[in-house]
């Protein structure tokens, strides 16, 4: 018995790994995450792009402030259906989350959850294109070259941390942002970087949004992401020579 967890990106179908197609095509089940049974998510329009038939399971997605008691039995829940599936004879359940399953994915939760309730299950996992990647590539915005470091920072849970990164290190990159997008764009600004950051929002999809961070105005969604690029003075000058600092 095999759970997979499959990243599908973030909203384009074209994204879609050829191995994830495949684990999906093959997989006796394949679950997908949504808010509401009665509203298609972003990882179900990609799935259903390159598979005929996808099961919604519910998930407190757009719950704050950690372990709620809905997020939790939303997770048992799901656990509970992988495990009904299980127990009715499937061999490979897949379960498709946007971007990857093994960065800030539902998928942990869930792989975790049907561990309790089926110790026996193999979990494995098809790597996705992440966010971050999708908006370098369509922004024309290099992560990362020679030495830089590349910090990733969460912000559901505030800004704390984001003015550190930005002082300290190079690329710094923001997800989830939407709640707090203001005090992001200040501290970015504050630090002297807001205008090399660019800015990118339903990447992929119809109502994609990319632009230089510093023309951001007004409110934006919470799934949206912030690079912020690291300094650089000309044509390979973030390499050094081995052996040196």
């Amino acid at each position: 018995m095999r759970l997979v967890g499959v990243g599908v990106g973030p909203g384009d179908p074209e994204l879609v790994t050829v191995k994830g197609v495949r684990v999906l095509r093959e997989a006796d089940l394949v679950l997908v995450p949504v808010m509401a049974p009665d509203e298609q998510g972003r990882a179900e329009a990609v799935v259903r792009a390159h598979v005929g038939s996808a099961e919604r399971v519910v998930f407190a997605l757009n719950d704050r402030g950690g372990v709620t008691e809905r997020r939790a039995n939303a997770w048992d829940a799901a656990a509970q259906r992988v495990a009904r599936a299980f127990a009715d004879g499937a061999d490979t359940v897949a379960f498709a989350t946007i971007g990857d399953p093994n960065l800030y994915s539902t998928f942990t939760y869930l792989a975790q959850a049907v561990r309790g309730h089926a110790p026996e299950v193999v979990v494995e996992t098809v790597p996705g294109v992440t966010a971050m990647q999708d908006l370098a590539a369509r922004s024309g915005t290099v992560l990362a070259e020679g030495t830089e470091s590349l910090h990733l920072l969460p912000l559901t849970g505030g800004t704390g941390g984001l003015r550190t990164a930005l002082e300290t290190g190079d690329t710094v990159i923001a997800y989830k942002f939407g709640q707090v997008a203001g005090e992001v764009l200040a501290t970015v600004a504050d630090t002297g970087r807001l205008d090399d950051a660019v800015y990118g929002a339903r990447l992929g999809l119809p109502g994609e949004d990319i632009r230089r961070a510093a023309e951001i105005e007004g409110p934006v969604p919470y799934l949206s992401t912030l690079i912020v690029p690291g300094r650089r003075t000309g044509l390979g000058g973030k390499l050094h020579a081995r052996g040196r600092p």
